[in-house]
């Protein structure tokens, strides 16, 4: 980049953080609706009678006492 401008290179380099920041905002967007959708589908279990908070402690908990065994 030595034989850029220094304008070209301001330039250059803010173009690409603003390109960044649009990335970075559609990105957080599209994590609210992958979070929105496991939310529906977790209150679904549930009105099903299906709790994973539960059922994930119950892992985690089997998971400790296999490795206190060891």
């Amino acid at each position: 980049m030595a034989d850029i401008s220094k304008d070209e290179q301001v330039g250059f380099h803010k173009g690409s953080l603003t390109t960044l920041a649009k990335e970075r905002q559609e990105l957080m967007r599209m994590l609210g609706i992958v979070e929105q959708l496991m939310q529906v589908h977790l209150k679904a279990l549930k009105d099903f009678g299906i709790d994973l908070e539960a059922e994930a402690k119950k892992a985690q908990q089997k998971k400790k006492l296999e490795e206190n065994l060891k």
